[in-house]
């Protein structure tokens, strides 16, 4: 069990956890060439969503106080989708982001309060949510963007992500 100032944050940082490796496993050996393929689609391809998923881990983190940022957010800043005809990062790039990020969010995680839990963040015109829903969310799209990674390994004829 996870140890967390608030026991409703035990099963969410094990999730974290859980996924934390996998952002390896899934971009494992993909060639830079291949990250910025969108293979006559509209689909976000590897190269977006990698930067996506490290910007999700340091937005999160931004929300608990931390002041970092990952060395593409001009990228991914104010939720900014896939741009035609853009070079993204390599790999490389975010996963030094991705190690960065990874240990700074987990001791937040772990020591949010359940007060702060409760405080609500606005998110547009009339949305908003609280705190931990919007961790809550966060890890189910790391696990979502995760999934879409590994079809596009076997979509580029890639092997399936590995899980150790």
């Amino acid at each position: 069990m996870e140890n967390t100032a608030s026991t409703r944050m035990q099963g969410v940082v094990s999730m974290y956890n859980l996924q934390t490796p996998f952002f390896a496993f899934v971009t494992e050996n993909i060639s830079h060439e291949d990250t910025q393929k969108r293979l006559d689609t509209k689909a976000n391809h590897i190269g977006w969503l990698a930067g996506a998923l490290v910007e999700q881990r340091f937005d999160l983190a931004r929300h608990l106080g931390y002041e970092g940022q990952q060395q593409a957010n001009e990228f991914f800043k104010d939720f900014k989708g896939i741009q035609d005809g853009v070079e993204y990062p390599s790999i490389a790039s975010y996963q030094e982001d991705w190690n960065k990020i990874t240990p700074i969010l987990k001791d937040l995680l772990s020591n949010v309060s359940d007060e702060e839990l409760e405080r609500r963040i606005d998110m547009g015109p009339e949305f908003s949510m609280s705190l931990y829903e919007l961790i809550t969310f966060s890890i189910y799209r790391e696990a979502n963007i995760i999934g879409q990674l590994a079809l596009w390994r076997r979509l580029l004829g890639y092997p399936g992500m590995r899980y150790m």
